[in-house]
Order: structure tokens, then sequence, then C-alpha cells
């Protein structure tokens, strides 16, 4: 396997400054997105077995569900660490780019592309990464994609209690007014979208019907405050419970998309 081409700071952060594996358990507003991207799925996967090509799926988070509910999971990855830590998922892994896919033409029921679009920060790259779930889904099969929200930072360092400092308002206030964020602190390199822009670029792509939903709903945020606050979880409690629920109902609503942390849009690849 070659290693991918990826931004030398991309690859530290995920091999040597964070574990991808624990994100989305080990805090309430991670397992709140792991519960809905779980759910908002489910709506549209074919029945099992189908073949589902998770391209960026890190360390199996959803393969490992996905397989247990009788789906044929390969997993492609750029991140080593990451490909090692799922192959215990019950999936097949492979170390792989999102912008060029060893997968053969309409190959695959479902691709789920729920991370590369986080870290292309080029609009062409972007484009490539969709194209290529394009080519390996067979005509009526699904493309998933996550990305981060646009203006997730201001709610999240808002949580934090970061924003009453000058220089974090410097930090944010790029991220809003160029929609990157250049990975020098903090997090890393990433690229923030508008609800409206995600589905034109799968709708670029070739993909129809294209639907956008916000993932953790407008009151994710509380759950991180009450976290960094007091020091407790607050995944098992009635706020975890109502946060949920805010989620679900403000799903009509396409005017609360801009307060979710991340976005999830799902689209068909037309019948031939």
């Amino acid at each position: 396997m070659s290693t991918p081409e990826l931004a030398p700071e991309i690859v530290t952060f995920y091999s040597d400054t964070i574990d991808e594996a624990g994100r989305l358990t080990m805090s309430a507003d991670g397992r709140l997105e792991m519960l809905r991207t779980k759910e908002l799925l489910q709506r549209y996967l074919p029945p099992a077995p189908a073949r589902i090509l998770d391209v960026g799926g890190g360390p199996g988070a959803h393969a490992r569900w996905l397989v247990e509910a009788g789906y044929i999971v390969h997993l492609v990855d750029p991140i080593l660490r990451h490909i090692e830590q799922a192959k215990d998922s019950g999936c097949t892994v492979e170390l792989g780019d999102a912008r060029q896919l060893t997968a053969e033409d309409s190959s695959y029921d479902v691709a789920l592309v729920l991370g590369p679009l986080y870290h292309l920060t080029d609009a062409a790259d972007r484009h490539q990464a969709l194209a290529e779930a394009y080519r390996v889904v067979r005509p009526g099969g699904i493309v998933a994609a996550a990305a981060i929200n646009r203006y997730s930072s201001l709610f999240e360092h808002t949580a934090l209690a970061h924003l009453n400092v000058d220089r974090l308002q410097t930090s944010i206030g790029k991220i809003l007014a160029s929609a990157m964020h250049d990975g020098k602190k903090g997090f890393t390199r990433a690229y923030f979208h508008r609800g409206e822009e995600l589905r034109e670029e799968v709708g670029a792509a070739g993909f129809e019907g294209a639907a956008v939903f916000g993932i953790e709903g407008p009151t994710w945020a509380l759950l991180k405050a009450v976290e960094q606050h007091t020091g407790e979880s607050a995944a098992e409690t009635s706020l975890f419970e109502s946060a949920l629920a805010a989620a679900r109902m403000a799903e009509p609503y396409p005017e609360l998309l801009a307060a979710n942390s991340h976005l999830l849009v799902v689209g068909r690849r037309p019948m031939a």
C-alpha cells in the first residue's frame, strides 16, 4: 500500500495529536453526532447485505455497526493508524485517498464520505472526491457525505468560554470569513461548509435529489458547555435527550442548519 498524498499537519494531527477512535464515544456531543449520523443513514441505506465503501472511514466507528447489521463494508482511509484500528471492526481495509479510489466502476451500492470533505480545502479536490464516489456507486446507488458546518467554531468556542479572548476572536473571525482553518493551532487544516454549498457540490458531481441534514441539531453546544464547566459527562442526562429531540425537531427548518456542528448530505446516482 502506498501512502496517500496528504498535508503533513493532517497526518500528524490524526497520527499523533488525537485518537479519533474515541471522539464519537468520549463526549456527549460526540455521542450525539454518532447517534444522529447512524439514524440518518439508516433512512437511506438499502437492505443488507448491500456493499458499502466507507471512504475516509477512520478507525471504523461506522463500519463496525454496519458490519454488525449485515452489510459488506470496505474501508479506505489515508491514515495508517486508522487502518490498523479499523481492522477489528469486521470490514476489509485499505490505505488510500478519496480522490483516487481503487474500486471498480459501479461496484458499490453506497459510498460514505464521512470525513474527507473536512480536510480537502481546495474545491477541485472536493469535487474529485465526490466524482470518485459517483464513479464507484452503481446507478441508483447513494452517496452520503459529511461536512463541518461553517459556523461550528463560533458555537464551540462560546461553549468553551474562549471568545472573551481577543486572539480567539481573531482566529474564529478568520474561519467565519474564509471558511478555512489553517491548521496552525488547535484543530488541523480544514474546510467549513454552508448547507447550500454542500448541496451544490454533491449536485455538481452528478448526484440528484441531494438532501442536507443538520446532524447534531441547534443545541449541541449546550452539551459541550456543561461538560467543559462541570467536568461531568452529559451523555446520560435529560439534557442529552433534549438535545437529541431538538436535532430531530429542527430537520424541517433549513434556517437551523447553520447552528449544527456537522452537516450530512445524501444524494443518489441517476439510473442509467
